[in-house]
């Protein structure tokens, strides 16, 4: 059975990182949401006159995030479908939310929790300053909107729980505030491997 891996959680938590160390010592499709909506998030922020950078206002929510979303899984259930071990980064505020989602993406491909393994890593940090400190440190444009409007930003940065139907050694609530990334990822490849 593959296994069909999502790193969720906010800005800064270190998800994507996470997720890239696990695709790296497996071999396994990686799928970052950023990286795919990018090209068509900058087009289509600067069609409307916005600023192609921004990737938290209401207007980026309202033109770009579902797309986002609809783009990611895609390209992930594509490789499910082909029996591929994949991971997939974002966000998923709404989607880990709503109990029937996952169940409704695997349909769409002709799957179902019963022969693909789901399983759910909640990166978080243990308080807000670290948040933005590691968001400050990175230097990125896209997190430009962030920095200015923090006070907004920092209420999505709250606890999470992902509400699938799946047993609760699927999920994964993982604090990343330690200083030692390859202590982090040894911790995340077992959880999603520990049969070996």
């Amino acid at each position: 059975m593959n296994k069909l891996v999502f790193f969720l959680g906010g800005a800064g938590a270190g998800k994507t990182t996470l997720a890239k160390a696990l695709a790296a010592r497996r071999k396994i499709a990686f799928f970052d949401m950023d990286i795919l909506l990018r090209p068509a998030a900058d087009a289509i922020m600067t069609l409307h006159g916005l600023d192609p950078s921004d990737r938290d206002s209401q207007e980026y929510k309202k033109l770009c995030r579902d797309l986002g979303y609809r783009i990611t899984m895609d390209a992930a259930l594509d490789n499910v479908k082909l029996n591929v071990d994949s991971v997939v980064v974002g966000p998923f505020t709404k989607e880990a939310e709503d109990e029937g989602w996952i169940a409704r993406e695997l349909a769409r491909i002709g799957r179902s929790l019963s022969d693909v393994e789901v399983k759910a890593v909640v990166v978080r940090l243990s308080d807000e300053r670290l948040y933005k400190e590691r968001i400050t440190a990175r230097g990125s444009a896209l997190d430009d909107w962030k920095l200015r409007h923090w006070d907004d930003f920092r209420t999505s940065l709250g606890a999470r729980t992902v509400k699938w139907p799946l047993p609760s050694s699927s999920i994964l609530y993982f604090d990343n505030s330690g200083s030692d990334p390859d202590l982090a990822a040894d911790v995340v490849e077992r959880f999603v491997y520990p049969e070996e």
